[in-house]
């Protein structure tokens, strides 16, 4: 599998990320400079957690500007394996690329500790290693996690089998539905806020997050 990390000025996770792909699959990914416009041949795209731009405002919005993210956007469209963790998710619904927005949590307040989720689909790129509704321990660090989208689009969502995740009696910022993470309708692109790059071995902590990697290994 190869893959790539996309690096923004502010991004925090891209090394964890980097580390989890080596871990599971073998080979080290390629990092990419937000500033390039051009990206290799990748099996799969990680665009990590973090503050890019330092969440000036809003979280993503001008990450979704980069240059690189035109291309990123055109490899989603082909069908490419996009994974977008924390702020990455919150670039892929500023460019569209997956629907809906991240808000302040419901708390106002920054929350960075384990939550409680559900696999909710076990039939996709990401989530093939789970068993239906399999509970896992993922931590969460975000101040803009709140999952919002019309009532059209959540029911859509629902409908079509895009809810990848959802937090499991322990909503840590208000995301409508329970919302962790979802998929774009193909189920080639995944947005989530917690973060499974940071449970990859028992010295983390914790190996829940291992399987969303396996899985990728797996289906590619």
């Amino acid at each position: 599998m190869k893959a790539g990390v996309i690096v923004f000025p502010g991004s925090n996770c891209d090394r964890d990320a980097a580390v989890a792909i080596e871990r599971v699959c073998g080979t080290k990914p390629v990092m990419v400079w937000h500033g390039d416009s051009d990206l290799p041949q990748l099996d799969l795209i990680v665009i990590p957690g973090g503050f890019s731009y330092g969440d000036y405002l809003r979280a993503g919005a001008m990450a979704g500007k980069s240059p690189v993210m035109r291309e990123v956007i055109e490899r989603a469209k082909q069908g490419t394996r996009v994974l977008g963790i924390c702020n990455g998710f919150q670039v892929l619904t500023e460019t569209g690329i997956l629907p809906g927005a991240l808000m302040r949590n419901a708390s106002l307040k920054f929350v960075c500790r384990d939550v409680r989720m559900r696999a909710e689909q076990t039939d996709s790129p990401f989530t093939n290693k789970f068993g239906q509704n399999e509970e896992i321990s993922i931590p969460v660090a975000h101040h803009d996690g709140n999952y919002f989208a019309d009532e059209d689009t959540l029911d859509a969502l629902e409908d079509n089998g895009q809810v990848a995740f959802r937090y499991h009696n322990d909503n840590p910022n208000g995301s409508q539905r329970d919302i962790a993470g979802i998929f774009n309708r193909r189920k080639t692109v995944l947005g989530m806020m917690p973060h499974p790059e940071r449970v990859i071995g028992d010295e983390l902590g914790g190996t829940d997050g291992v399987k969303i990697f396996e899985s990728l290994v797996a289906a590619l």
